[in-house]
């Protein structure tokens, strides 16, 4: 499955039938479930609880709640809410989650490995939400080891430098701020040695909350609003001038033998020892080559989205702490490979 702290409801790629056909590990069979409901349309879950998707729900001809996901990468899923008993650590628990029978997505390689999504951000219908976590973490590797996900405490004698950042949330309504999604107060972009002349303003939510800044492990690049990635941009180039030729889109790749780092500092709390820091050099670049790197930042005004985006791919090899409890985010750099092996996990 997907973890997508970005995303509320959970849900599984659904077989709508109970046509003599075997059973695959893609495929969630319903009918082989004998706890499996669909949720109607009249259940407080379909009328209350969905008013945070961004689509509305609508009801099927079998008066079942009906529900339309939409994702920033032009991906969607389509199915009806229903639940069923999951046992975790031995545990069981009635969760609702989506059975879908049509998705859409420009990757079809990925689709056909992937089960379903998990929803990891802090909407009621959440797995974390429903499951009553109240803190977990996740180590996402690059591509040569597998990651961590962890649910619970993650105090490690050797996770010594986990810093931590306060989440931002905002009670009242507004059309572009999310509230159920993992908001932070990004401070400053750093190229090499230079912070951007940015003012404070252009990372702060404005009256829309349109600018905040989302910890999204569904989004895979980053991106930036259209100042601060202009910014970002122009000051790359001034730095890699002579080194290799620069070329920029949507999503920016960089042909270049040395590549400029970048850091993205997030607010710092009172009671913390320090803000977090992410910081991007040419190795998470996605390397092609001796000489190419792709330059994963996106421009947020051609995605459609007002907001910043810290996606999955400037998030591997560190771990990420969302601690629900107290309302914050922590940081710290480590190999995933070590990480798992400390947990006996590596392979």
């Amino acid at each position: 499955m997907v973890i997508d702290t970005g995303s509320e409801l959970s849900w599984f790629n659904c077989k709508s039938s109970s046509q003599s056909q075997p059973p695959t590990n893609t495929i969630f069979h319903p009918f082989l479930s004998s706890s499996y409901s669909p949720i109607p349309c009249s259940s407080p879950t379909c009328t209350t609880r969905t008013r945070d998707f961004s689509i509305p729900v609508s009801c099927d001809a079998n008066h079942h709640c009906h529900a339309t996901l939409a994702y920033a990468d032009s991906s969607s899923s389509e199915g009806n809410l229903a639940s069923d008993t999951f046992s975790f650590a031995s545990s069981p628990a009635f969760t609702i989650f989506g059975c879908m029978d049509t998705t859409f997505s420009s990757n079809s390689d990925v689709d056909s490995k992937t089960t379903g999504l998990m929803g990891m951000n802090r909407g009621s219908l959440s797995f974390v939400s429903q499951m009553g976590f109240s803190k977990f973490s996740y180590c996402i590797s690059d591509r040569h080891s597998s990651g961590v996900l962890l649910f619970g405490d993650s105090s490690f004698s050797w996770l010594t430098n986990l810093n931590y950042t306060p989440m931002i949330q905002i009670s009242t309504p507004l059309p572009y701020f999310d509230r159920v999604a993992y908001t932070v107060q990004l401070e400053g972009i750093r190229v090499g040695p230079r912070l951007l002349a940015l003012p404070k303003s252009v990372f702060v939510p404005d009256h829309t909350g349109a600018g905040q800044t989302m910890v999204d492990s569904g989004t895979q690049f980053t991106f930036l609003l259209g100042p601060a990635y202009t910014a970002l941009k122009n000051e790359f180039v001034t730095q890699t001038r002579g080194d290799g030729s620069v070329l920029f889109g949507a999503i920016d790749s960089a042909d270049s033998a040395r590549v400029a780092y970048s850091e993205s500092r997030v607010s710092r709390g009172r009671n913390e020892r320090v803000g977090g820091t992410v910081v991007v050099s040419g190795g998470r670049g996605g390397q092609r080559g001796d000489l190419v790197y792709c330059f994963t930042f996106g421009n947020s005004d051609l995605l459609g989205a007002e907001a910043y985006i810290i996606g999955h791919h400037h998030q591997q090899n560190m771990w990420v702490e969302f601690d629900l409890a107290k309302q914050r985010v922590g940081l710290a750099p480590i190999r995933c490979d070590q990480a798992s092996q400390r947990l006996g996990m590596g392979r």
